[in-house]
């Protein structure tokens, strides 16, 4: 069962919820917490295990060979992304931009383009008491986030027993956030009660529509702007299953990296919340 916590803006709480959420069901269920944010993984400040196991992450791309080249263009043709040029009396391979569809490789009638490995990344697995806790970390200089996001969410599959998938979600709506909720079988929105929240939630709410995925919303910093955020589930009846205070206690044990639902019971009992919700869901039986 993957749960995957995401928002259409950044700062709305959305490694708050994952992090604490992950602990506090870890408490009770084999739980993996997967941050899919591989521009900027932090959920490492909170969650401080053992490191387990590091993997290097490859993506295959054309590479050229000159040999038997007859410079006829047809890779440039046939490539939708822009990777493949030719000038002159050479051919040129943009990394960044190929998709690895393999269809300059495989297409060239010479094999000219034969595909090769390139690292753009890492896969860090770490144990924290019970919790299991998966990283991707996209290479400084990439230009694509989305094979490594794949890749990490894929990890557990192969490496854990089966466990409840919790995943920290890239924000906003582009291609890193819909890769990363497009298998979800529950994502849960993080809101903030402002107008700027509420605009961006909007934008993800359409997105998860068009997906056609179940979501719920967890409103943040409860307390702040007014309860337009609020008005606009209920209108479109979606589920709010947790309000969570603005409470400046909170604010300052996490900008240390603290974990805060063993704190406060006022965060538990509304983790309690989204627990019942999401048993009620199917995910934990």
């Amino acid at each position: 069962m993957k749960i995957a916590i995401a928002s259409g803006k950044g700062g709305t709480g959305k490694t708050f919820l994952s992090t604490n959420l992950s602990a506090f069901l870890s408490e009770t269920e084999p739980v993996v917490l997967i941050d899919l944010d591989v521009e900027e993984p932090n959920t490492g400040l909170f969650i401080k295990g053992d490191l387990i196991k590091t993997e290097n992450v490859f993506k295959p791309v054309p590479e050229w060979d000159r040999t038997n080249c007859t410079l006829c263009g047809k890779c440039q043709s046939v490539c939708n992304f822009h990777a493949v040029l030719k000038v002159k009396d050479a051919i040129m391979v943009f990394p960044e931009l190929c998709h690895s569809c393999y269809a300059c490789s495989e297409l060239c009638p010479e094999g000219s383009l034969p595909m090769k490995n390139e690292k753009i990344g890492i896969i860090n697995h770490y144990k924290y008491k019970e919790l299991d806790h998966v990283e991707g970390k996209l290479d400084i200089g990439q230009e694509q986030a989305v094979p490594l996001i794949a890749l990490t969410n894929d990890f557990p599959a192969s490496h854990l027993q089966k466990v409840i998938k919790i995943c920290d979600c890239p924000p906003g709506t582009a291609c890193p956030a819909v890769e990363s909720v497009k298998d979800a079988d529950l994502v849960i929105l993080t809101a903030e009660p402002t107008p700027f929240g509420l605009h961006d939630l909007k934008l993800m709410v359409k997105s998860l529509i068009i997906l056609k995925k179940k979501f719920a919303v967890v409103i943040n910093k409860w307390g702040v702007g007014n309860d337009d955020t609020l008005r606009y589930c209920e209108n479109m009846n979606i589920p709010v299953i947790a309000k969570i205070n603005n409470d400046r206690r909170i604010a300052e044990e996490y900008s240390t990296g603290n974990l805060v639902y063993d704190k406060f019971d006022f965060v538990r009992s509304e983790l309690e919340k989204i627990k019942k919700y999401i048993t009620d869901s199917g995910a934990l039986i």
